[in-house]
């Protein structure tokens, strides 16, 4: 496996990418979960809306059990 100055081997890619996957898996299940699949919207806007909405209080209001009961944006403070 060749690895080209600044670069991951290719094989690593592959799980770093897996590994995302998994997070975008695990958000889109909370968000079908939590709102999308209990309402029915009539445009776009207000879906976008929503979303902005509910993205906002996931990360400053809803505690995460992942981090401790705390929320994201707590636990960026705390890292800061």
């Amino acid at each position: 496996m060749t690895t080209l100055p600044g670069r991951l081997a290719s094989g690593s890619v592959w799980k770093i990418e897996y590994f995302r996957a998994d997070y975008v898996e695990r958000f889109n299940r909370t968000v079908r979960y939590d709102w999308l699949g209990h309402y029915l919207f009539e445009s776009i806007d207000e879906v976008q809306d929503y979303a902005t909405r509910w993205l906002w209080l996931y990360n400053h209001e809803r505690p995460n059990m992942a981090l401790g009961g705390i929320t994201p944006k707590q636990r960026l403070a705390i890292a800061a």
